[in-house]
């Protein structure tokens, strides 16, 4: 059973929450508490509502009021909240593609994990938030091979559904020959079938590849590939395969070979809260022996730290 962390409020109140982070808000000095204790606390479709009764009670928009009184990465954990999921992910897009330096892991985190419903909806929000077409953002600002696969995955062409095992096998060679020829052709039929076969259909084709060449997918394609052409067909595995282990995998790897980096483990917690997010904390203390709630513990502080694991909602046995 597939399920995030954070609920719809019982017994809300939006008039009432919008009462209480105005007076937070607009105090001497800055109350987080509060904004933790009901932005964190609340699915977003609730937070759209308080951010409505805000407007309508103070004449100001809740997010230009969260920017303006807060700061650094406390800051960008509040103001994400704050954004409708499709918003949420068109914002860290068009950052990622568009800040000083093009931020590869950041396109592969998301392009490869959407379905194709997430996808049509965050190139909607891309293009109403930005006034440019995301296809064309991706194609201008990345290149060769890794830039076809993100163009691909961009479409939301997927299969949904469908599986033949008559042709799984096939497929399975397709893969194996692209591994062993690393030609351009071979990249474009490796990547053809890994943005538009169904994931039910893959997961008979890495069955059938295993049964090939005796290697699993992942392995075959550290081997025959590198850089993000590389990491990016490997994610794409990843999902297909088990969601919440990715995400779980690439929180562990934000939290300690990066020396923390707050971007991706802010990205992660906010857009998996209400969908997988119990999942990926499962598969983290799985594999890692230590809870995630332990790590962001351990690496954060403050009210950043307070607001990450309010997110994260621990449970007793995770301390």
């Amino acid at each position: 059973q597939i399920q995030g962390t954070i609920f719809p409020a019982p017994n809300f109140n939006p008039i009432m929450d919008a009462q209480l982070l105005g007076g937070a808000l607009q105090g001497i000095s800055c109350e987080k508490d509060v904004l933790i204790d009901i932005l964190t606390q609340r699915c977003n479709s609730q937070r759209l509502m308080i951010a409505e009764a805000y407007r309508d009670m103070y004449g100001r928009d809740l997010i230009t009021d969260l920017k303006e009184n807060l700061s650094h990465h406390f800051k960008e954990v509040m103001v994400g909240l704050m954004y409708p999921p499709a918003s949420y992910d068109a914002h860290e897009l068009w950052h990622a593609l568009k800040g000083v330096d093009t931020e590869e892991k950041c396109l592969i985190d998301i392009l490869a994990s959407r379905s194709n419903m997430e996808i049509f909806q965050l190139k909607e929000a891309y293009l109403m938030q930005y006034n440019n077409d995301l296809q064309q953002d991706i194609d201008s600002e990345t290149s060769g091979h890794f830039r076809d696969t993100l163009m691909n995955l961009a479409q939301g062409t997927r299969m949904e559904g469908y599986a033949d095992p008559s042709t799984a096998a096939q497929d399975a060679m397709i893969l194996w020959e692209a591994c062993q020829q690393k030609t351009g052709e071979h990249k474009n039929m490796l990547q053809m079938i890994l943005c538009n076969k169904s994931y039910q259909q893959l997961w008979m084709v890495f069955q059938e590849f295993q049964n090939i060449s005796g290697q699993d997918i992942v392995d075959a394609i550290n081997e025959c590939y590198d850089g993000y052409f590389q990491e990016l067909l490997v994610a794409i595995v990843l999902c297909v395969r088990d969601k919440p282990s990715y995400f779980a995998d690439r929180l562990y790897n934000a939290i300690h070979d990066f020396g923390f980096h707050n971007k991706t483990v802010i990205r992660i917690l906010i857009a998996r809260s209400e969908i997988d997010l119990m999942n990926i904390r499962q598969r983290y203390k799985e594999r890692y022996g230590k809870s995630l709630f332990h790590d962001i513990k351990h690496f954060a502080s403050g009210h950043y730290e307070s607001a990450l694991l309010a997110i994260c909602a621990g449970d007793a046995e995770d301390y």
